[in-house]
């Protein structure tokens, strides 16, 4: 090299020492961060996509976290309505030990409705009192709201199990019955003469069944008086027509689990036929049909469930108002409900959304005997349905519907543990899993791959020293030429 000013093999070297260097740098940063994006100069397009999955990755663990305290909630209610379901347990035996009015001295029915007074009180201070974090869990807190019910008698019992209300817009449900529900039906044609003979009848229905003996002669307003004497164990009301000597056998209930059989000893004197004038000895009743918004609803008899996608799930009774062909009624679901946001996204798609209602005594229970609607207060003292004092058999009706009731919440809660939530939690599970794994590959180190470039990146740095000294030396060969 004759040339001094410039010392261009130094200046390589300089440059191969400082890229050697920033490499050692990289590496070393990479293996104590355990990051192998630390900005987003190591990998822009890295970056973007480890972001967003860090992203997804926390919105999935707050799903985890809000699904894990859904379940937590609906476990406090259940508990609370076991215990509810244990004092209707009780009830149901102080009503039915009351019953016993020959065998109980008015001092134990009596002592039976204090009883029956303490249950009561009890099941409205566990509505009361039952909560999750000063959140009111059975005391209709987590009711729906409902608009265009106050004005109609078209539907009883109602209960909305779960509603999507978005954006605050009422969730309009039209009800059209397409056929009503019927009873069950049989006629007797008869005489105004009585009967052309003696006969005996079997009657039966949904309840049991009762033998009876009429003698020739016997008119069609004593027959009626005789079936209905018996009802209450049957299911088979009997009406008088207008002409007096026609009879109509009914049943009790709607429905195509509905019957009426009457079976004579003498077809001669006594014979049946149908709505449809066919002599028969039995007839089934029939069940409403009808949509939901367009949906076909499930029905027994006047009992309606209805499940529209996952935007409605809804019960109720129809009434006398609605239960003919082609007519609709429409109410609206304003809100309210126990919702959870499940997913990683905030939106309709990944709420759930379950109704519980109140479970006190005035709101469970819920029976209609002769146009009025009874509920489980209506068994307290002084009250139509006391044990001391009222109508029994009306008690005994109530204290089922209440344990119907009840069970029914308790399976609703149960299937919303069991088939949303839990299931829920084992989706995102996994999913936040795979998340982690993916953004794990793209923005964490490679230690076995870095510690590897971490000795080549030593070696290159070392060498390079070397080769700069070197490049510095190598102008001094100039001296021997002016020596």
């Amino acid at each position: 090299m004759s040339r001094i000013n410039t010392n261009v093999t130094s200046m390589i070297a300089v440059n191969t020492l400082n890229a050697n260097n920033a490499s050692l740098q990289t590496s070393l940063q990479r293996l104590s961060t355990g990051y192998r994006i630390n900005s987003g100069k190591d990998d822009p397009a890295g970056l973007i996509a480890s972001e967003v999955l860090r992203a997804e990755q926390q919105a999935t663990s707050v799903a985890i976290s809000n699904a894990q305290r859904a379940d937590n909630i609906i476990g406090t209610a259940e508990g609370s309505l076991s215990e509810v379901s244990n004092l209707l347990v009780s009830l149901q035996s102080l009503v039915g030990s009351s019953a016993n009015t020959a065998g109980l001295s008015q001092d134990e029915k009596d002592a039976n409705q204090l009883q029956v007074d303490s249950i009561l009180n009890t099941i409205n201070r566990i509505s009361n009192s039952s909560s999750f974090e000063g959140m009111k869990l059975l005391n209709g807190t987590f009711d729906y709201t409902t608009s265009g019910l106050a004005t109609t008698s078209a539907f009883t019992n109602i209960s909305i199990n779960s509603a999507k209300v978005a954006g605050g817009n009422p969730l309009a449900v039209k009800v059209t019955v397409l056929t009503s529900a019927q009873h069950a039906q049989l006629n007797f044609m008869g005489a105004s003469a009585g009967l052309t003979g003696t006969t005996n009848l079997s009657i039966s229905g949904n309840l049991g069944s009762v033998q009876l003996s009429f003698i020739s002669a016997t008119t069609s307003d004593d027959i009626v008086n005789s079936v209905n004497q018996f009802t209450d164990s049957t299911g088979v009301l009997a009406t008088l027509s207008t002409d007096n000597t026609s009879i109509i056998f009914t049943s009790t209930g709607y429905g195509s689990q509905q019957f009426v059989s009457v079976n004579s000893s003498n077809p001669t004197a006594f014979t049946t036929s149908n709505i449809s004038g066919v002599d028969t000895n039995r007839a089934q009743g029939r069940d409403a049909t009808l949509t939901i918004n367009g949906t076909a609803a499930i029905s027994d008899g006047l009992n309606v469930k209805a499940v529209v996608g996952d935007t409605l799930d809804v019960t109720f009774t129809l009434n006398d108002a609605i239960n003919t062909g082609s007519v609709s009624k429409t109410f609206g679901i304003l809100g309210g409900g126990a919702t959870f946001s499940l997913g990683a996204q905030v939106n309709t798609a990944n709420a759930a959304s379950i109704g519980i209602g109140s479970v006190n005594t005035a709101s469970v229970g819920r029976y209609v005997q002769d146009g009025t609607v009874y509920t489980l207060s209506d068994i307290g003292s002084g009250k139509a349905a006391s044990v001391n004092h009222g109508d029994q058999n009306l008690a005994q009706s109530i204290v089922n519907q209440a344990i119907k009731d009840v069970s029914t919440l308790r399976g609703r809660l149960g299937a919303f543990q069991a088939n949303t939530l839990t299931s829920t939690i084992n989706s995102l599970n996994v999913a936040l899993e795979n998340v982690s794994s993916s953004e794990s590959a793209i923005r964490d180190t490679d230690f076995a791959s870095e510690t590897s470039n971490l000795t080549r990146n030593q070696i290159l740095v070392q060498a390079a020293t070397s080769v700069l000294s070197q490049a510095n030396a190598a102008p001094q060969s100039v001296l021997k030429l002016l020596g």
